[in-house]
């Protein structure tokens, strides 16, 4: 155990959060400093290989606020450089491409680059440096939504959506401007607050999708291999991305429309079931590559988790789902 520990201070900043210089503030008036922007091709617009599917963001109605996950997970600092261009790259072909693209058919897709905290972050038990680099992250997404309300929104209705270290921000997001901002609520068509922790009375006024066709919710699950559990996850709210309920029936495999592994180059139908237990979500491991498992060297607990697939597993559903939920949205706010 002593060794893995080792394993994952192999990603600790050399230093304290308050050592290192952080770079100026995104200025998000330029189109570089958006992973997705809808008026400009990028990974968002891209759909699955041989799948009939296309990109629908030229005549959607809504938007969709995207917030990436930690992509960043180097130690030579507590926040990413924005200026780096593999780095960028890398997000855009693996987060942006296989996530964000789940809702080009539901919206046009707004998805910032931020100085996200590096992946030892959620890790730090001992110092305040993880949270002040997520601070400071969370300050750029903040940023960010304030660009996106003032100059593209125009009163449409808004999708929030997240993954991880994204979905820890746009918690935040949705405390800060939504639930307390009548106008603004009912603008949100849902929240995909997918791969993080969030309770079920996280908020005053927003509540967990209680159905398929809910609006003004939030949607959130961890995805772990069947027969497992994760004490610290028992308080957490889950849906079931396969019926969008909160029930713990097991959802069969023939609900799911298809996943899309790591690749992007096919869908898999029916790649795995769904179960609500005790705070994460239990699935079949799936028979198809490229869903992979979480190893963090260091945390061994986490290698029954599917959290890197938690949108792979069921893109299909998700594609589908955050569409519907639209129309639901316009025909109650005719």
């Amino acid at each position: 155990m002593l060794s893995l520990t080792s394993c994952l201070n192999l990603l600790k900043p050399r230093h304290d959060f308050v050592a290192y210089s952080s770079a100026p503030g995104p200025d998000y008036a330029q189109d570089s400093l958006w992973a997705a922007l809808p008026t400009r091709l990028d990974s968002a617009d891209l759909v699955p290989k041989n799948s009939g599917l296309h990109d629908e963001q030229a005549t959607a109605a809504a938007d969709v606020f995207f917030i990436h996950p930690t992509t960043y997970y180097w130690r030579k600092a507590w926040n990413a450089d924005l200026s780096k261009e593999k780095l960028n790259r890398y997000t855009d072909k693996s987060t942006i491409r296989h996530q964000a693209s789940a809702f080009n058919a539901a919206g046009r897709i707004y998805a910032p680059r931020y100085r996200q905290a590096t992946l030892y972050s959620f890790f730090d038990e001992e110092t305040t440096n993880g949270q002040a680099a997520l601070d400071l992250a969370y300050a750029d997404v903040r940023t960010a939504f304030q660009y996106y309300l003032a100059h593209y929104n125009q009163g449409r209705p808004i999708i929030i959506a997240g993954h991880s270290q994204g979905t820890a921000h746009a918690t935040r997001l949705l405390h800060e401007f939504f639930d307390n901002d009548r106008k603004l609520r009912r603008q949100l068509v849902a929240a995909y607050l997918i791969g993080f922790k969030v309770k079920p009375n996280e908020y005053q006024t927003i509540s967990p999708c209680a159905d398929s066709l809910a609006t003004g919710c939030f949607i959130t699950y961890n995805t772990v291999a069947t027969g497992n559990d994760y004490a610290p996850f028992r308080p957490f709210a889950v849906t079931n991305p396969l019926t969008w309920t909160l029930d713990t029936l097991l959802a069969p495999a023939a609900l799911n429309r298809g996943g899309v592994s790591q690749d992007f180059k096919r869908i898999d139908p029916q790649v795995t079931d769904a179960k609500v237990h005790q705070g994460l979500l239990w699935i079949t491991p799936p028979k198809p590559g490229g869903y992979p498992r979480f190893l963090l060297p260091g945390r061994p607990e986490l290698r029954h988790s599917f959290h890197i697939a938690d949108y792979g597993l069921f893109y299909m559903n998700i594609r589908e789902n955050a569409k519907a939920r639209v129309r639901a949205w316009q025909r109650i706010n005719r």
